[in-house]
């Protein structure tokens, strides 16, 4: 007569009988570092990196003052932004190294992307359309929404770089085209420089 088995148990797996305690300690050490990645904030900022984009930005601003007409004027920036773009993500990579392809490094760049390329977008339309005195406030804008966003997964004074960019981004909307030089020279020369300084001082550069 056949006894009937106890409800409750099960036979284990051929895997978890051949599995010895180191085994699983190395499989629980992995499960809480990859929960830890997941939930943590990237804190790997360079602030330095930030600095020189500031720094970078604030001769940009003076070398476009001396340009009379606005082609000229805006050929200035848009080199500025290829510079700062290869400048930020040297150092980003640089600080981050592996960090950057996972966890909150990975959702911090997802962060920055959609307004980024809604920036690009929309630069290329109002150039098509002649409105140049438009594409600051876009600019200071979409890259204020970009930060806060990416923000979200990074240190606090992220976002509120982010937020000040958006500021700046709403008044130059609205504000005389002789100030957009000043607003374009505070947001990523001043911006840039303040937060900079900052996040390197408390995160290192």
């Amino acid at each position: 007569m056949l006894r009937a088995r106890p409800t409750g148990l099960r036979r284990p797996e051929r895997s978890e009988r051949l599995c010895d305690p180191e085994q699983r300690a190395l499989a629980d050490l992995r499960f809480i570092r990859a929960t830890m990645e997941r939930s943590g904030s990237f804190t790997a900022i360079p602030g330095v990196g930030l600095m020189l984009v500031g720094v970078s930005a604030l001769l940009a601003a003076f070398a476009a003052s001396t340009r009379a007409d606005d082609v000229s004027w805006l050929m200035v920036w848009f080199a500025e932004a290829g510079l700062a773009l290869a400048v930020g993500l040297v150092c980003l990579q640089r600080k981050a190294g592996e960090a950057l392809r996972r966890g909150p490094g990975r959702r911090f760049l997802l962060g920055l992307g959609p307004a980024m390329i809604a920036g690009a977008v929309l630069t290329a339309a109002l150039y098509r359309a002649d409105l140049f005195d438009l594409i600051p406030a876009c600019w200071l804008l979409l890259y204020g929404a970009a930060v806060v966003a990416a923000g979200m997964f990074s240190v606090p004074a992220v976002p509120v770089m982010g937020l000040g960019f958006m500021l700046l981004g709403a008044a130059a909307s609205f504000s005389p085209a002789a100030w957009l030089n000043e607003y374009m020279a505070i947001g990523f020369g001043g911006l840039h420089l303040v937060f900079g300084f900052l996040i390197a001082r408390r995160y290192g550069g």
